[in-house]
């Protein structure tokens, strides 16, 4: 006789240099994916059915989460109670040491309950560095946590005169990239939050003689297509630095044509935070 499972929502957070992305991958990889850490942990508190997580926002290689989430079953044997809550985020971290993964929180849910097609919103933060003429200057405890940029400082007011024309309900067939799994997904999303605002960098304030800057671009939407925050923060940075106007957003908006950004319009993978899945 088979256990009734208990399903879980769990909030978790990633280091992603180290993974291939956040979803399971072959094992016999160079980088293999988070939810194979996870669920490698899952299995040490003995279940009685294997545990698979299903998570919510799909990162990227290099792309870090300070919260993703996901939900899971938890089948224990006849008569053993359920995990509490508390006891499963103990149980969990504990057996994910040393990885740069932990669960943030647990929530009890209802057999119903999907972390991905329930989501009301998604919140991505991208973080780009100002004033390092070389690579070299990237301040060690920034390496793989932001994109620094070369030259000089940017125009903000033109990016946020930019960003205007990405708010609210588009075809972003532009701003996104294809591959065999999401070539046949509408590209109709709404754009709920788009923010540019300047931000502080991991102790700054030591090394503020440097002059550098750190800004951060923020999206909010119920959901993105593939790579489309990464595009659409390369095209904001290419409005900063001049390379296009503010009124070529909108142009490449109403192209629809994923071939006809700039190939200097793609942001790299280390600035990109997955911030928070709202329910």
């Amino acid at each position: 006789m088979v256990s009734v499972p208990s399903r879980y929502l769990v909030f978790f957070q990633y280091f992603g240099t180290r993974y291939s992305g956040v979803m399971e991958t072959s094992n016999d990889q160079t980088l293999v994916g988070v939810q194979n850490y996870l669920e490698k942990a899952a299995q040490k508190l003995k279940p009685i059915v294997p545990i698979k997580f299903h998570i919510s926002s799909r990162t990227d290689s290099g792309v870090h989460a300070l919260c993703n989430s996901a939900h899971l079953d938890i089948h224990k044997a006849p008569g053993k109670p359920a995990f509490s809550e508390k006891q499963l985020i103990c149980s969990l971290n504990h057996h994910l040491k040393p990885e740069p993964i932990s669960i943030l929180n647990a929530y009890r849910v209802a057999s119903s309950f999907h972390a991905r097609f329930s989501a009301l919103s998604r919140t991505y933060v991208y973080r780009l560095l100002v004033g390092c003429a070389h690579h070299t200057e990237v301040p060690v405890f920034e390496r793989d946590l932001c994109w620094a940029l070369r030259g000089g400082s940017l125009n903000v007011a033109a990016m946020r005169d930019a960003a205007q024309f990405l708010l609210g309900t588009h075809d972003f067939s532009t701003f996104r990239s294809h591959n065999s799994e999401t070539a046949l997904q509408s590209p109709i999303r709404t754009i709920l939050q788009v923010d540019i605002q300047p931000s502080a960098g991991f102790l700054s304030h030591h090394y503020e003689h440097r002059g550098l800057e750190f800004w951060e671009v923020k999206f909010r939407s119920r959901s993105f297509l593939y790579r489309q925050v990464r595009r659409m923060v390369g095209s904001l940075v290419a409005v900063g630095q001049g390379k296009l106007r503010p009124q070529d957003i909108k142009e490449l908006l109403e192209l629809k044509d994923a071939r006809a950004l700039p190939p200097y319009a793609m942001a790299p993978a280390a600035g990109l935070f997955l911030k928070a899945v709202e329910y």
